[in-house]
């Protein structure tokens, strides 16, 4: 019975040992994978020698030259600015990369937060379907930015179809990928090639596609479309203006056109990539956003209404003739650039509201105008695919200018110093978040959703919480700016005044007009499709109403803005 157990035990003991020596190989194996992946082929510069950073009162203005301004690529990687002489103002340009080799880190930083594409480069020799016509890899980096349109992130699942599809919509003739996961639009080419090996990268949501490299970008020429069938997204009628002939001589893009429509100028200003397009019939001119487009300027629409007569002229002897001005698709470069605040604040402020209502597309204006990123207290992988990089940056880090949230309790409304609460109709908060939930953050749910059980259970659990989240935030909450969403809607520039007072932030004139041209940028949910019939109940709006007035009253109490007239039952 004795040599049988020593017998088992010796193999028992031989089987750990073998256990052991191959889990001692395993890592070392892992640990060699993880270093070859992780390996930067670049001379890394002397990180100590970088001055150090410098404070900003508010989000600078980015310069239009094209180049100077360099996106935050890291989660970590904070903006780093060259010392000025001692009597320079800090905080008056856009903080830009050191060198292509601080880029290369800042971007392999970024990108390592994500899983790996099964394959990391493509062959150059492979062929690829695509759309389009592929023209070639080119330089974009500071100093040469090839395409200076509108841009987008897809970190999980960008193609060179989707970049196409975005930049068609958008007005752009080219479209161009950028390390496998960034989509740039534009309408010319404006940099030198780069040898192709250097656009090697694949795209994160396809194979065999060239997606760009750092600082160079894979650009395709899109299906064209005849003059006059384009389509485009964010366009945006700025209002009628009266502006000296003297000035409008400056704009830097002028075309006679017998036969001028809105459209034909706008495309006319889109393609030479200028977010501002101003005509009176023949005459059609594209310029930058400035203050001659502000508020104080508008002039009554009435005297725009003969711009469509071809006997009106700007040359005529008056020195001041009204036009009409539109925003074009094309991203005015000073909205691109968006960082963390270049210092941490120890006060937290919430952007809080019921989900629905609204929260992701006030934090892009947020952004926008801003220039500073939005964080949150939870973590939407789809928003940080899409371009929100506050998501992944812990809530409490206080390097965000808002924090998104959705939290009713009193603990976690005492967490914040300050909040916006974001109200929006329940009715449209109810069928938002019900689309979310059913289709994702752009999607809509289908009838028969809409007639399942799932709806009417839905709203008798979420319509108590709609009334309940806004009263705990009007009692709860130490400072509140209330925003009602339908207000927004209708006085955006007013209403993002208001908002960015209370966040303390310095904002100029023409950040708000650029953010108002991209307002609805690639976060907000199309309207145009709804259900075919009317999905709340004569049982629901029951329920629903009485929540409506309790709110209202209990805002009206504390001396807030009241809920909008159309919130209530007719």
């Amino acid at each position: 019975m004795v040599a049988p157990l020593y017998r088992l035990h010796c193999l028992l003991k031989r089987a750990q040992m073998l256990l052991l020596c191959l889990g001692i190989a395993y890592l070392m194996a892992g640990s060699i994978l993880l270093l070859q992946r992780s390996s930067v082929r670049v001379a890394q510069p002397n990180l100590a020698s970088l001055p150090p950073l410098l404070s900003l009162a508010a989000p600078p203005t980015a310069l239009r030259t094209a180049g100077l301004g360099v996106r935050a690529r890291s989660r970590w990687a904070v903006a780093v600015q060259p010392a000025s002489g001692g009597g320079a103002k800090a905080g008056r340009h856009w903080p830009a990369s050191q060198s292509l080799g601080v880029q290369h880190l800042h971007r392999r930083w970024f990108h390592s937060l994500l899983p790996e594409s099964p394959e990391q480069r493509v062959s150059l020799h492979r062929s690829s379907r695509h759309k389009g016509t592929y023209m070639g890899c080119f330089l974009h980096n500071a100093s040469d930015r090839a395409l200076g349109g509108t841009m987008l992130y897809d970190l999980r699942k960008m193609t060179s179809s989707l970049c196409q599809d975005t930049c068609s919509e958008s007005g752009y003739q080219f479209a161009g990928l950028e390390y496998g996961a960034e989509c740039h639009c534009g309408n010319r080419i404006s940099s030198p090639r780069a040898p192709e090996e250097d656009c090697s990268l694949v795209c994160r949501g396809e194979r065999g596609s060239p997606c760009g490299g750092v600082g160079r970008l894979s650009i395709y020429k899109v299906e064209e479309q005849l003059p006059g069938h384009r389509k485009f997204r964010n366009v945006h009628y700025r209002g009628c203006f009266k502006l000296p002939r003297n000035t409008i001589s400056t704009f830097p893009i002028y075309s006679f056109q017998p036969n001028l429509t809105t459209q034909s100028c706008i495309e006319t200003c889109t393609d030479k990539e200028l977010p501002l397009a101003v005509f009176k019939k023949p005459h059609c001119f594209c310029t930058w956003t400035s203050s001659l487009f502000s508020l104080s300027q508008q002039s009554d629409n009435q005297q725009c209404v003969g711009n469509y007569s071809s006997t009106s002229t700007p040359t005529a002897s008056t020195e001041h003739d009204h036009f009409q001005v539109y925003h074009t698709p094309v991203l005015d470069s000073r909205c691109k650039e968006r960082m963390f605040l270049p210092q941490r604040s120890s006060s937290l402020v919430a952007l809080s509201s019921f989900p629905g209502a609204g929260n992701t597309w006030v934090r892009h204006l947020i952004e926008l105008v801003t220039g500073y990123y939005t964080g949150s207290f939870y973590f939407d992988g789809t928003l940080y695919n899409r371009g929100f990089k506050g998501e992944k940056d812990y809530w409490k880090s206080g390097r965000s200018i808002c924090v998104k949230t959705h939290e009713s309790g009193q603990k976690e409304i005492e967490m914040f110093d300050s909040a916006i609460l974001l109200v929006r109709n329940p009715y449209r908060s109810l069928m938002a978040e019900f689309n979310r939930k059913c289709a994702g953050h752009l999607g809509h749910a289908t009838d028969a959703q809409w007639k399942s059980k799932e709806w009417p259970e839905f709203v008798s659990s979420y319509a108590p919480w709609w009334a309940s989240h806004a009263l705990s935030w009007v009692k709860y909450g130490r400072r509140l700016l209330v925003v009602h969403y339908e207000e927004l809607q209708r006085s955006l520039l007013p209403q993002l005044r208001l908002i960015t007072a209370f966040l303390n932030v310095t904002m100029t004139e023409e950040r708000l007009l650029c953010a108002q041209s991209n307002q609805d940028g690639h976060f907000k949910r199309s309207g145009a499709k709804r259900p075919s019939f009317d999905p709340f109940t004569s049982e629901m709006r029951q329920m629903i109403d009485p929540f409506i007035q309790t709110v209202d009253q209990a805002l009206q109490s504390r001396n807030f803005s009241r809920l909008p007239q159309e919130y209530f039952p007719r």
